[in-house]
């Protein structure tokens, strides 16, 4: 797999595959399905879906002067995408199932520019003894937590600010084979997974350390976003969950070998209640790191720890993930507790507060904790069509490095949404 920075000969036959793709999947959707855009022969069908999300946000304490900022995004509540589902019935009970989903931004209409083409891809067989999927898939942490104790009832976590979102290590894994089997009434569900690294490592930076010392920040920004990018990790895990009479538990634990080497196990647990028109939930995450300790200023393990605190970095912080700066901690804990009130048919209500603690930070600049509280109002004009507002608030105190970007150095954040979003 290639990690540097691709040619322009490259980009330019990577826009051509990915206009042949798209043109590719809508030939075969209107070969398969003329009068409609799903159309079943017997028990197989290929189905055509879609998220269409905008919303305007506005910020308080953006950039270096920390003033407001409001823009349009392509996705408030839910991340807009589009995606085929296909399942062909082989009988006896088992069936051959395909996924692929595309994530774009509404608002400017591109690809987002920090996923691969495809944000899941993935094919598989399911049977009367579980099903086993491969691919680019999500990951068994966001599987248990969205479907066991997710934030909102109508969502399973607002996009444009997900605290939840920022302890799964990067929600998807490329590369995965995933089994997952469930009892006949579907009360019990378990998954296992595995992921292969494919020699995503750090050799080449380290061979040319330190006469590269100049150069390593850019070049582990490029390893960085080409990790995020659907670049490959070795990962093993797996999670399991009860759900009954509107209870549901669940946890789930991931561990995860980063390219430097360093293994992050992540853990879940948590559980939902619904009864009438309210819904309740609380959960508890965490990430810890083990980093390698280098022996001299010149040992490749100063390399690899770079490359992999950049990492984790990326996975704890950004604004959309409701994160925070990690620095030089190892640590990170995400205590949530909210609820949700459906006050008609046509309007839900719902709050959620989270609880984050970093420690392990050896200078002590980011051992610290941050509250974030969201509430939101979602008012349906259909099954398919809704509309939302949501107010959300961040606060961190204690190490002065743990701050919500580089850029302003703000330690608090007030945001404001409101959006609209069409599901097809």
């Amino acid at each position: 797999m290639n990690l540097h920075p691709e040619s322009n000969n490259s980009l330019q036959g990577d826009k051509q595959m990915q206009k042949k793709i798209v043109a590719m999947a809508a030939t075969v959707l209107c070969a398969s399905a003329m009068p409609v855009m799903a159309q079943a022969t017997g028990a197989s069908k290929v189905e055509l879906w879609g998220i269409v999300d905008a919303a305007v946000r506005h910020t308080t304490n953006e950039g270096a002067d920390q003033g407001s900022l409001t823009k349009m995004v392509g996705g408030g509540m839910s991340q807009s995408r589009w995606g085929i589902k296909v399942e062909e019935d082989l009988g006896g009970g088992s069936k051959a199932l395909v996924e692929l989903e595309h994530r774009f931004n509404t608002d400017t209409g591109d690809k987002d520019a920090t996923a691969p083409f495809f944000q899941l891809a993935y094919v598989g067989l399911q049977g009367p003894y579980g099903r086993l999927t491969m691919g680019r898939q999500w990951n068994v942490l966001f599987d248990v937590v969205t479907s066991t104790y997710a934030s909102f009832p109508y969502s399973p976590y607002m996009d444009a600010y997900k605290p939840e979102l920022g302890m799964a290590m990067g929600a998807r894994t490329s590369n995965m084979l995933k089994y997952l089997i469930a009892t006949p009434d579907r009360k019990w569900v378990g998954a296992l997974q595995y992921s292969f690294g494919e020699n995503n490592d750090t050799k080449d930076l380290e061979a040319g350390f330190p006469g590269n010392a100049a150069a390593l920040p850019g070049l582990i920004q490029q390893r960085t976003l080409a990790t995020l990018s659907g670049g490959a990790v070795k990962t093993m895990g797996g999670y399991l969950r009860y759900s009954a009479d509107g209870l549901a538990l669940g946890g789930g634990y991931l561990r995860t070998e980063l390219p430097g080497s360093t293994k992050v196990d992540a853990w879940t647990l948590g559980g939902s209640y619904r009864t009438g028109p309210w819904y309740f939930n609380a959960g508890y995450g965490l990430n810890k790191a083990k980093f390698d300790t280098p022996n001299s200023p010149a040992s490749p393990v100063v390399v690899r720890n770079l490359v992999d605190r950049a990492l984790l970095n990326a996975y704890w912080s950004g604004q959309t993930n409701g994160g925070f700066q990690s620095g030089d901690a190892d640590k990170r804990q995400l205590f949530k507790v909210g609820f949700g009130y459906q006050i008609t048919p046509q309007l839900n209500l719902g709050m959620h507060y989270f609880r984050g603690k970093q420690t392990g930070s050896v200078s002590g600049n980011f051992n610290s904790t941050a509250n974030f509280v969201v509430a939101a109002a979602d008012y349906a004009f259909s099954k398919r069509t809704d509309a939302y507002l949501a107010v959300d608030r961040t606060s961190i105190s204690g190490g002065q490095g743990a701050v919500l970007d580089n850029t302003s150095g703000a330690r608090s954040r007030t945001g404001f949404t409101v959006g609209l979003r069409h599901r097809f």
